[in-house]
């Protein structure tokens, strides 16, 4: 009788299923009611967003989904699954590999069951999230683990019996693997450019201050990322630096927002920057248009020419960020394999 596989769920946050208002406000009322992502009183919180929020932002959102999404479907579930097809791959028959989606489909319970099915009973979870934040982080954590529980959370009622083993990787940050998977990314992404950017702006997501200041190490990750990052591409000081996006609401985020830098950048002399995103390793609405196509328009309301703002696409499912994770996969699986491991496939 063959031993029954070890799972691996890939966990992201998720991705409205389709470029419409309806579709997209469903997904919104699902993210932004966890407490991980705003932690304000419910009591405060639920009637602002479901009194203001979900009847203006659906709307508006689904027009930017429009312009990105694919003939196939959501960008960010494309690259996922092509993520998850890579790295099966890479591992080979003694691991299953199944993507789990904090807010959408195909959810963390679907993946929980999909392995139970095939009679997994230990599995390794990934979040697709280098630098650690409890907005990403800990948020596909107590997803895996409710779903590996049976309750729809902490006070919910029991739904199953048998509650797999599970294993959670920590963040990889300094990783010298993940570090490495970029250096060749970008290296990659130059030699297809007519010419070398003057400058680089490495935009990480945003979080509130206050939740740094009250514990959060985001950004002390993402600044050590970034310095990792550009000592592997000998970037010198002064030609780079970091910026936060996405920033939600009146309170206050870390900064300097990436909006700003950008409108800025002109009046600097910089004609020609680079941004790329490396706390997002999966292409997505931040990335395809935020940056892509927000950020030209505040790059040229500073003065710049919008056509000479490079954009690096994210890690995706690149040959040597799916060899990092499968690496990081076996490295976490130890013990529980009948017999070593196979090599990792390339």
């Amino acid at each position: 009788m063959n031993p029954s596989p070890v799972g691996v769920i890939l966990a992201q946050i998720g991705t409205p299923e389709a470029p419409t208002a309806n579709a997209v406000r469903t997904y919104l009322h699902r993210f932004l009611s966890d407490r991980r992502i705003i932690d304000y009183p419910p009591l405060l919180w639920q009637p602002l967003l479901r009194g203001v929020i979900l009847r203006v932002r659906p709307r508006r959102s689904a027009k930017l989904y429009s312009s990105i999404w694919h003939k196939d479907g959501s960008p960010l579930l494309l690259h996922s699954l092509a993520q998850r097809e890579g790295l099966q791959k890479r591992l080979g028959s003694q691991y299953q590999v199944e993507l789990g989606l904090a807010y959408s489909e195909p959810g963390m319970e679907q993946a929980m069951s999909v392995l139970e099915a095939a009679g997994v009973r230990r599995i390794v979870v990934v979040p697709l999230f280098p630098q650690y934040s409890s907005t990403t982080t800990a948020s596909v954590y107590d997803a895996a683990s409710f779903a590996a529980l049976g309750r729809s959370s902490a006070t919910g009622s029991v739904s199953k019996r048998f509650v797999p083993a599970l294993r959670f990787i920590d963040s990889y940050y300094d990783e010298p693997g993940y570090i490495s998977a970029m250096k060749n990314h970008l290296l990659r992404q130059l030699s297809r450019m007519k010419a070398e950017p003057d400058y680089v702006l490495l935009s990480f997501h945003g979080i509130p201050r206050r939740y740094a200041e009250t514990g959060d190490p985001y950004p002390k990750q993402c600044m050590e990322t970034a310095r990792l990052l550009a000592k592997a591409m000998h970037w010198e000081p002064g030609r780079w630096q970091v910026s936060f996006q996405s920033r939600f609401g009146r309170e206050e985020w870390l900064g300097p927002s990436t909006e700003e830098v950008l409108k800025g950048l002109a009046a600097r002399g910089i004609r020609r920057p680079l941004i790329f995103s490396p706390g997002l390793v999966t292409d997505c609405l931040e990335t395809l248009h935020e940056l892509a196509v927000e950020g030209r328009e505040h790059f040229a309301s500073g003065g710049g020419e919008p056509r000479e703002l490079l954009t690096a696409p994210c890690l995706n499912d690149s040959e040597e960020w799916l060899l990092f994770l499968a690496q990081m996969v076996t490295d976490n699986a130890q013990g529980w394999l009948a017999a070593e491991s196979p090599p990792v496939h390339s």
